[in-house]
């Protein structure tokens, strides 16, 4: 082993980037960690739960809470709906009369929901700190050099940018202006269908593995009609040839969660529970849907649950908040739910609306503070409505 030793210490000053993943400084383009103004009560605080039911029966009918499944039960209890990302934005725009929307999800969600209500309301996000890093992946910057890359190899006339929900507010205002339209992991087959009507080619965005799983399991296109566009390398990584051979051009993005679940995780949970159904989420890695027996989204996943056979057994590829909710919802039906992998794999981000971070929000606009208000500009939020509305003109 070789030791590196020197005499003098190293100035190291850490990049823009890790101080906004350190929660220091702002940049509100950005999905990743920015600073979070006020004092927020101790997480010790014996008195939070009764804290968070004043604060909200204070406000009344004046605030709706939004509840992402992927949140901590601490959380859900004051959650006046719970579901996925687009569910709970259309749920907003259903309480036009709710001044104050509190979304307990991450920056992308409450951008959509800010784009979906009314002018009157706002928007709250607990912890502006609560990022995406598949959103993250992607950034305007980076989607309109791609854009000229597809022009320049004379195809981009050929494409219909498809972007899943999971994007930020400017990806979806570019996918807007560009022809396209967003989807969610339920309804990305019928989002590719339309996609494939107006043109020969789809930029799907930014998740690469709902892409390449719906193309491939849903639609019966090859592998090789996928390839992959790295943001981080020049023209993307691609050839011309490559470019134009292909019919899905599909980003370079991930959900970390759902990422970290391998073949090996499929194949040891069915070594261990003899009998196991193994149900994933389509953001997983194309190796562990085709191993699966079961894919789908977020609903789908709970509804299938709902649905399953008394005694049954289950391994889930999803965030562990959820996985862990359900196991304890069906135990009286014996049904045995465990999560897919060994390790724990919770949503880091998500996790950081928490109780402190509620009860400061709440409190604050009892007190006629509004605070992490998030707001999209005019502009964006005209081009990102179009395609959330041609999304919801599928049939």
């Amino acid at each position: 082993m070789r030791v590196v030793t020197t005499a003098q210490p190293l100035d190291v000053q850490p990049t823009p980037l890790a101080l906004l993943l350190l929660g220091r400084e702002a940049d509100p383009k950005s999905e990743r960690g920015v600073e979070c103004p006020g004092d927020l009560p101790a997480p010790s605080d014996p008195d939070l739960v009764e804290r968070a039911r004043a604060a909200k029966a204070k406000l009344g009918d004046k605030v709706f809470v939004l509840g992402h499944h992927y949140q901590r039960d601490e959380v859900i209890e004051f959650a006046d709906v719970t579901g996925d990302s687009f569910k709970l934005a259309r749920d907003a725009a259903a309480r036009p009369d709710a001044e104050y929307i509190v979304f307990c999800g991450v920056h992308f969600m409450a951008e959509s929901a800010d784009i979906l209500t009314g002018d009157d309301q706002q928007v709250i996000l607990p912890d502006l700190a609560a990022g995406c890093s598949m959103a993250d992946m992607a950034t305007a910057e980076q989607v309109a050099e791609c854009w000229d890359v597809l022009t320049e190899a004379g195809i981009a006339e050929q494409v219909v940018p498809v972007s899943y929900m999971n994007s930020s507010a400017d990806i979806k205002a570019f996918t807007g202006k560009h022809g396209g339209t967003i989807c969610t992991s339920s309804n990305a087959k019928r989002a590719l269908d339309w996609a494939f009507e107006q043109g020969e080619k789809v930029l799907f965005l930014p998740d690469q593995h709902l892409g390449r799983n719906t193309a491939v399991r849903d639609m019966g296109m090859s592998l090789d009609d996928c390839v992959v566009y790295n943001p981080h390398k020049p023209n993307g990584g691609l050839t011309v040839e490559q470019l134009r051979g292909a019919k899905m051009i599909l980003w370079r993005g991930h959900c970390s969660v759902h990422g970290r679940f391998s073949l090996d995780s499929v194949n040891d949970v069915r070594e261990r529970i003899p009998g196991v159904n193994v149900l994933v989420h389509p953001e997983c890695k194309h190796e562990v849907v085709a191993a699966a027996d079961y894919v789908g989204s977020t609903e789908y996943i709970i509804k299938a649950l709902e649905a399953a056979p008394r005694g049954s057994k289950w391994a889930i590829g999803t965030e562990l908040n959820l996985v862990r909710r359900l196991a304890n919802r069906f135990a009286s039906e014996d049904k045995e739910i465990v999560f897919l992998d060994k390790t724990v794999c919770f949503c880091s981000t998500m996790n950081r609306i928490d109780l402190p971070h509620l009860v400061w929000a709440l409190e604050s606009l009892a007190a006629g503070k509004v605070v992490n208000r998030i707001q999209v500009d005019k502009e964006t939020e005209s081009f990102a409505k179009l395609a959330l509305e041609r999304m919801l003109a599928l049939p």
